[in-house]
């Protein structure tokens, strides 16, 4: 773990996060450097609610998916469905710079807290909403999930196999929540950067929709059928387009697959020459030594189908003579953009990754051992981005910060307690 004292990015930063969907844009902010600290309902956020767990044994203390995206936060209680809540949220605003709204829709209504009151109480503070489709149009009350987003938003119907009488399939994870949050962490930096460009005063409140975040990052849709009205056709393990292309992915001497970007077909005449001098090795060029291959390839690529089939399906047929990772160390030395087709948990092992320490390794609660979380993909080289403590337990800056920090003395934060406020 790099040396705590040294300033991140974002140190100084004053964040106060509340609900579930600022969850990814609050832990990028608080491994920067931010002081963020997670308002969570007194039964623990949901994610400390999902597995896995650590030894498999549930407690909202030990779960390895709240863990992941909660490093470097501070954690308090405070029930938002109780008004009585309200005087200790007003003191919590007043003392941030940024509050990441991430509630569900109407959970701030209860205590009668809003933007436009918080930005009352503090003009200068910015106020990032992060909700399912935005504070406005038809469907802003409406409710949502990762799955539902990525239905809504079109990658759903992009993703999946070659045969379109099966379903459409969702990518793994939440995708739709981390796409969402890295944006809001864009346009949060843009309006504190305004801000200080107007001497503090320019507070203001952004407004995150995550079905448009998910929308934004449709894969060639809306362009193929805005301007060409074609629609991209789903095709098993690469990019979706409006015609069927050649498969991708074949399977090497070892049984393990290598992803050949299309096709394994270079977009260069002369890398194709290249390529072909490889397979000469092995005896396993066939006939693609035939001029006429190259006329068709590289006039124009979307002539002749049948033929850019038959050179993926050569070149495809030449990797199963060899172990996979020979495959995508020769290619990378060709210039060829090919890649091995990785199990999640040998990403762990990767050399590469070790050198650029993106692993970060820090502690979870209850686990006797030190675990490993994904890092940041972004560098700075005079203040670094590090895992600056480990994820919270619920309620564990309760005191802190209550007492501490916002004066209230021990018996009216015992009698909060007892009251079921924190």
């Amino acid at each position: 773990m790099t040396d705590p004292l040294i300033v991140g990015p974002l140190e100084g930063l004053k964040v106060l996060e509340i609900g579930d969907l600022a969850e990814i844009t609050g832990k990028l902010l608080a491994d920067a450097g931010a002081r963020v600290i997670r308002i969570e309902p007194l039964e623990g956020a949901k994610s400390r609610h999902q597995g896995p767990y650590v030894d498999d044994v549930f407690d909202v203390n030990h779960s390895l998916r709240f863990a992941a995206s909660n490093t470097s936060k501070l954690s308090i209680t405070l029930s938002l469905n109780d008004l009585r809540s309200e005087e200790l949220l007003v003191k919590l605003f007043q003392d941030v710079d940024v509050i990441l709204d991430g509630s569900s829709i109407g959970t701030l209504n209860n205590i009668s807290m809003s933007a436009e009151r918080a930005l009352k109480l503090k003009p200068e503070i910015i106020w990032c909403s992060i909700s399912p489709f935005g504070l406005t149009g038809p469907w802003k009350d409406w409710h949502s999930s990762d799955l539902v987003q990525l239905a809504l938003g079109g990658p759903m119907m992009s993703t999946g196999y070659d045969d379109h009488d099966l379903p459409p399939i969702r990518s793994d994870g939440e995708h739709s929540l981390a796409i969402a949050g890295e944006y809001a962490v864009t346009a949060l930096l843009s309006a504190l950067w305004l801000r200080d460009m107007n001497d503090g005063r320019a507070g203001q409140i952004i407004d995150v929709s995550v079905h448009e975040a998910v929308s934004a990052t449709t894969e060639g849709a809306f362009a193929n059928w805005e301007y060409m009205q074609k629609i991209v056709l789903r095709q098993t393990g690469r990019h979706a387009a409006p015609v069927r292309m050649s498969p991708w992915q074949y399977p090497c001497k070892d049984g393990e697959y290598v992803l050949m970007m299309g096709g394994g077909i270079p977009r260069e005449k002369k890398i194709f020459d290249v390529l072909l001098e490889w397979m000469d090795e092995y005896k396993a060029a066939g006939d693609l030594h035939d001029p006429s291959y190259v006329e068709v390839l590289y006039t124009d690529p979307t002539m002749n189908v049948e033929i850019r089939n038959h050179v993926s399906e050569t070149i495809g047929r030449f990797i199963q003579l060899l172990p996979a990772e020979d495959v995508y160390r020769r290619a990378q030395d060709l210039h060829l953009p090919w890649g091995l087709v990785r199990r999640p948990e040998e990403n762990l092992d990767d050399p590469h990754w070790k050198e650029r320490e993106f692993w970060w390794e820090g502690e979870v609660s209850g686990y006797q051992s030190t675990v490993l979380y994904p890092g940041a993909p972004y560098k700075f080289e005079k203040s670094p981005v590090y895992l600056r403590r480990r994820p919270p337990l619920l309620g564990e800056h309760n005191y802190q910060i209550y007492a501490e920090e916002l004066g209230y003395s021990e018996a009216e934060l015992i009698a909060f307690a007892n009251s079921g406020i924190v």
